[in-house]
């Protein structure tokens, strides 16, 4: 567990850092607020994943698929959000500069959007090979 809780707060003093960087020049109350905002979509996201990827699992317990989830979640939301918040702060930061016209940049996020969307599909099937994974060590060990 203590692994699990490093790796964790390792993830997430990389997307903050990369994501405060990505977003360059851009005041520290603005970064502040998409950073949160960015967080805020990309665990709701991870929900919506595990929701989908628990289906046809049954735990023994609520407990345990709380325990489970709140693992998982916390984890893929940081894996999450950097694989696209960084790329879309140096986005917010170019139309902040006045670097790239909007119109690009819409087509740059559509296309994020896509890749990432194609990320979540293969999220969702680890997602549940995990949760699998984690029933079948527990049976063993009862």
């Amino acid at each position: 567990m203590i692994f699990i809780i490093i790796t964790a707060i390792i993830i997430y003093l990389v997307l903050l850092a990369w994501t405060w960087q990505s977003l360059g020049t851009i005041e520290k109350r603005k970064k502040i607020f998409y950073m949160i905002i960015g967080c805020t979509v990309m665990y709701g996201i991870t929900i919506v994943i595990f929701q989908i990827a628990k289906k046809g699992i049954h735990y023994p317990n609520i407990k345990m698929q709380d325990s489970v989830k709140n693992i998982l979640v916390i984890i893929f939301t940081g894996i999450n959000g950097m694989v696209i918040m960084p790329q879309i702060g140096k986005m917010i930061e170019k139309i902040h500069e006045n670097e790239i016209e909007k119109e690009k940049i819409i087509k740059k996020i559509i296309i994020i959007l896509m890749l990432f969307m194609v990320c979540l599909l293969f999220e969702g099937g680890y997602m549940k090979d995990i949760q699998e994974g984690i029933l079948s060590i527990y049976q063993v060990r009862q």
